[in-house]
Parts: structure tokens; sequence; C-alpha cells
């Protein structure tokens, strides 16, 4: 199995296709509706009141939605971590790992704020990644900030990630304050539109409806909880260890790149605690920059046998934890 996803044939694409159902085959057994716990921004609940208008509250058809979102990010994921030659060789090895890891927990396959974000912080992602090599990022920091904005919209707690773009910038770029002020200007225009907006309609009340940022250091009692949690710190760490045995050789953008997705899993690890009501859900925002670490322990092991008896051993807990434990 490892094999054939560490080859960069498009034909790939239906492998993993593949892949994806047969790992997720228990959510669309068992769908769900989607995330609604009083976190959620302004946007997303319109968002999700539009669905419902039009198919009402279908708990497959929220949960198919998402299991595509999360296979079209997998996707997104390898094309970008391609363009920028993170491995050696192109492979699909991050994208099998985002959707093997994604389903250690079921809440992280539910249609939800975090979701939405995660798909526009692959943008983010990619334009973090773009920075080294450009002479003025005025336009670009503006740009992630507007972006992250709009995460902003779908889940508030979602602009803590301004410490990811202001890391970034300092890390790929020699510091240039206009940038950072830039960046941020971005960050606060999609909610000076969205007010904008509700005072020229004469709906200013729905501001009062508009999450905050709150601080909960939660007693997490669900096992299943702790060991999607341990499983992926387990590989992110493993796959940081096994990523300096090259980062030596490595060209100083692509050592840049993987500083920054370091800060990408640290800042995204942090954001549902800043949740006004802390769902673990949330932590679906670290898996993505931790499948590139998954990833590369699956392509540092030289041993396809090795390789997919580890594959075999996460697997076998995914199924587990699916089918044979309530």
């Amino acid at each position: 199995m490892i094999r054939f996803f560490r080859s960069g044939n498009p034909l790939t694409v239906l492998l993993l296709f593949i892949y994806t159902l047969l790992i997720k085959f228990y959510y669309l057994l068992h769908p769900s509706t989607f995330l609604a716990d009083g976190s959620e921004g302004l946007v997303y609940n319109l968002l999700t009141t539009w669905l419902e208008g039009l198919v009402g509250k279908s708990p497959l058809f929220f949960t198919t939605i998402a299991l595509l979102l999360q296979f079209l990010q997998a996707l997104l994921l390898t094309r970008i971590i391609n363009n920028h030659r993170l491995f050696a060789k192109d492979n699909y090895l991050p994208a099998m790992s985002f959707l093997l890891f994604t389903s250690l927990l079921e809440a992280w396959n539910v249609f939800s704020p975090a979701l939405l974000v995660n798909t526009i912080m692959l943008w983010i992602f990619s334009s973090i990644a773009d920075l080294y090599m450009r002479t003025s990022a005025r336009d670009v920091a503006f740009n992630m900030g507007f972006a992250l904005g709009i995460c902003g919209l779908f889940y508030f707690p979602a602009i803590i990630f301004a410490a990811l773009l202001l890391i970034s910038l300092l890390i790929m770029r020699a510091f240039r304050l206009a940038e950072w002020i830039v960046g941020l200007l971005g960050l606060i225009c999609p909610f000076y539109l969205l007010g904008t907006y509700l005072f020229l309609t004469d709906r200013w009340e729905k501001v009062e409806s508009l999450p905050v940022i709150g601080f909960n250091l939660p007693v997490i009692t669900d096992y299943k909880v702790w060991g999607a949690l341990i499983v992926s710190v387990l590989f992110f760490v493993i796959g940081w260890l096994l990523l300096q045995r090259t980062y030596s050789k490595m060209l100083i953008q692509g050592r840049k790149i993987w500083a920054t997705v370091v800060v990408h899993v640290l800042v995204a690890m942090l954001v549902p605690f800043f949740s006004e009501h802390f769902s673990a859900g949330y932590w679906v925002l670290a898996i993505l920059p931790v499948s590139l670490f998954a990833g590369n322990v699956f392509w540092s092991i030289p041993n396809n046998t090795f390789a997919n008896a580890l594959h075999i051993i996460v697997l076998a807990y995914v199924i587990v934890m699916q089918y044979f434990s309530h």
C-alpha cells in the first residue's frame, strides 16, 4: 500500500479516492449533521441555515460534503507540497496520512467551521511557502490577513492564526514592519465589511450574536480523544526528528517552509482552547500540518514491509475505534 502512495503518478488519485471511501465508510454508515456548539461564526451559521433550506437536516448530505472536502484538501495539500519540493520526490504520502489521521476521531469527520477553515488555511500555507521568493510581500501579507479574517467569520478563534502569519513573515523574510501592519489590516478588513453590511441593512443587533474569544482548560476524559491526540503528537515528533537527517541538505526555502509548518502545528493545537465552548473536533486544524510530518515518517522508512506494518497498526487502531468501541 505504502509503495503506491510513494509514487507521484497522477493515477494514484484514484487509489486515494478508494482509500478515502474505505477508511471513512463508517462515517457514511453513521452520518452526523453539522457542528454547532456556540463557537461558530455568523457566516458559518448563515451557510448551514442556507444548506438546511435546501436539503433539510440530512446527516448523510452533511457528512458526504465533509468527506469530499477532506479528499479535496488532501489533493490540494499534495499539490502544494510537490510544487515546493518539500520531499525528495513527488508522492501522496501526506495526503494519505491526512485522510488516515482525520479518521482517528469521529468529531474530525463532521461538517464544522474547522473543516472550512482548513480549506482556507491551505491557500494561506501556499502563500507562506511563496514568500521567500518575493521581492515585496505587502500584497501577499494583506491577502493572507484577509483570508484569516474570513476564517474568523466561520470560526472566530481562528484569528489566533494571526500569530502564524506574523511568525511566518519573520521566518521567510527579513523583518519589515509595514508588511506586519498590512497583514493585520487585512485581518480586520472582513470584520469591517461585515459590520458595514449589518449597519447599512439595519441588522446591527446581530453583532451581539457574534462569538467571542474565551479561554478553556478542559478536563478531557474521553479515551478516544486521548488516543487520537497521542497518535498524532507521536507521529509529529517522530516525523520532525526524522526530518533532521535531511534538513541540512535542503534548500534554504525548504528549511524555512518546514519551520513554518512546525509553527502551524503549535498554533493550531492552541486555537481550540480559545473557543467559547471547547470541542476536541477543532483539533482537526492541527491534523492538516501534522500530516506532513506523518507523511515524512512513512517516506523516511526505506523498508516497505516495515512502513506497511506501521500503516496497518494505525489503520487497525482506526477500525477498532470506529466499529468496536462505543
